[in-house]
Formats: structure tokens, C-alpha cells, sequence
């Protein structure tokens, strides 16, 4: 007679789970897809106490999920909490870079110091130096990214009003700090919703799953700071986009540089926007 397979191993079965579909039914869905929610009322419809409500109910949905899933939803929720306690703007004096940089820097060190030092868990890693080279397809990913800000970028913020939420940088202190902090905020967006959220969320659901509540965040802290109108619909897919490539390339180094490449030809567009006959090389 044959013997029945034996039953898997519940940690087995879990990450077979895991791997499923978008529609595999999963108890830490709905706690995670409040997290996204509660930035979404908060940094979007500005609703504080609603917003931080949600927040509570989904760590006491995943407190009784799961302890290790309530753990790495904790730390999600302390770097939210923590950006949606400053003032997320594109103010680049001195003062408010400092505020707003000092609360990225506690948004992304305090869960990565938390999940290496107290969980001993490394579920939050910065791969820069992966000792993999970039194949063919990812070199010339790059200038892509370059002719795809050129393209879209003059058009969106010149014809919609939008480079208004910017400030006019036309003195070279004002260049400066306005390049750094595009740059700054564009590597911080990896480290925290790509590094942090995304890999957090995709230890305990499936790759499509953890990436569509993470570009949620994504997008709805990049509103927040200024990219109204119709932004969504480019940010939410480079978003997703960002995440899908780093599950393939485990490199925090590229995807960053993906970032910075687009960043540039926003830098750029912002100064021609504010003083027109600067680099005046763009099409909108």
C-alpha cells in the first residue's frame, strides 16, 4: 500500500505560501495593506489622527499574526511614523535640511540597527558591492533612464506648474544644497522603501504583494513632497519597477544609480524652470 507523503515542515509550507500568486489568501495582508493606508491618509489626505488609528490597528492585527511578523511591521511603522512628524517639503535652507535629514537618517538606522543588533535577524541589508557585474541589459538600462527623464520630466513639471513646489536656486549655495538634497532624497528612497519596507514585507508575503503596498508608501511620500498633478502614474510604476529589479539584482549600487540618473534630469530641469535661459535644452 502507499504511504502517504509526509506533511511539510510549517516553516516550508509558510514560504511555499509565500511564493504563491497576488490572489493567495495570507493573514499578513491586511495588516500590511493598512500600514500603506495609514501613510496614505496621513501623507496624502493629511488625515493625522485617522492615519495613525490605522497604524495602531494594523500592529494589533499582526501582534496577533504572528511575533516575527509584528516585529519587522514595527519597524515599518517607526519609520513612517517618524518621517510623517516632520515637515516633508522641498525647503532646502539649512535648518530644514537638517530636520528632514536627521529624520531619514533615523527612519532607515534605527530599523536596520534594531533587525541587526537586537533581532539578529540581517532582514535589512545595503548591498553595494555585490562582486557581480552588471550584465548587457542593465548597462544599457541606464541611459535609458536618462532619455526617459528627458522626455517626461520638462513636460510634467514645466506644463503642469508643478516646479513651483521647488524652490528658484539661481545662487550657487542655493545650487548646491538644492543638488544635494535631490540626490540625498533619492538615495534615501532606496534605502528606506526599497531596503527597508519592500525586503521587510517580502519576508512574509509574495514578491507582488510586498511590492504594490510598498510603492503606495513610495508614492505617497513623493506627493507629499511635491510631485502632484499627474505624478502617480510615473512614480507608482518606477516604483514597482525599482523593486522588481532589486529582487533580480540584489544590488542596492544599481538601483541607486537608476535613481540618481533621474534625479540629475530633475535637477536639472528645476534650474532651467526657474531661469530660463539656463540650460535651455529641453523640450514641453
Amino acid at each position: 500500500m502507499e504511504q502517504p507523503a509526509p506533511a511539510l515542515p510549517e516553516a516550508a509550507r509558510q514560504q511555499a505560501w509565500k511564493q504563491g500568486p497576488w490572489t493567495t489568501p495570507s493573514p499578513e495582508l491586511i495588516p500590511s495593506a493598512l500600514v500603506s493606508l495609514a501613510g496614505f491618509l496621513v501623507l496624502v489626505l493629511h488625515q493625522a489622527l485617522i492615519g495613525y488609528a490605522v497604524l495602531a490597528v494594523a500592529l494589533g492585527t499582526a501582534a496577533f499574526v504572528g511575533r516575527a511578523f509584528f516585529r519587522d511591521l514595527l519597524l515599518i511603522a517607526f519609520g513612517l511614523s517618524v518621517m510623517t512628524l516632520v515637515p516633508i517639503t522641498t525647503d532646502i535652507s539649512p535648518e530644514h535640511m537638517a530636520v528632514m535629514g536627521t529624520a531619514m537618517i533615523l527612519a532607515v538606522g534605527v530599523p536596520y540597527a534594531v533587525s541587526r543588533f537586537v533581532y539578529r535577524d540581517h532582514a535589512i541589508t545595503f548591498p553595494v558591492r555585490t562582486g557581480e557585474r552588471w550584465t548587457r541589459t542593465e548597462k544599457w538600462y541606464l541611459p535609458v533612464v536618462v532619455v526617459l527623464g528627458y522626455a517626461l520630466l520638462p513636460v510634467y513639471m514645466l506644463r503642469t506648474g508643478v516646479y513651483t513646489n521647488w524652490p528658484a536656486a539661481s545662487e550657487p549655495a542655493d545650487i548646491v544644497r538644492l543638488f544635494v538634497g535631490t540626490n540625498g532624497l533619492g538615495i534615501w528612497d532606496e534605502l528606506f522603501f526599497i531596503c527597508t519596507v519592500f525586503a521587510l514585507l517580502r519576508r512574509h508575503l509574495p514578491m507582488a504583494q510586498a511590492n504594490v503596498l510598498q510603492a503606495v508608501l513610495f508614492t505617497s511620500f513623493l506627493w507629499e513632497l511635491g510631485f502632484h498633478a499627474w505624478a502617480p502614474l510615473f512614480i507608482f510604476p518606477f516604483a514597482l519597477l525599482q523593486a522588481f529589479i532589486f529582487t533580480r539584482t540584489r544590488s542596492l549600487s544599481y538601483i541607486i544609480c537608476v535613481h540618481l540618473l533621474f534625479d540629475l534630469v530633475l535637477f536639472l530641469v528645476l534650474i532651467h524652470a526657474h531661469n530660463r535661459a539656463w540650460i535651455d535644452i529641453f523640450l514641453y
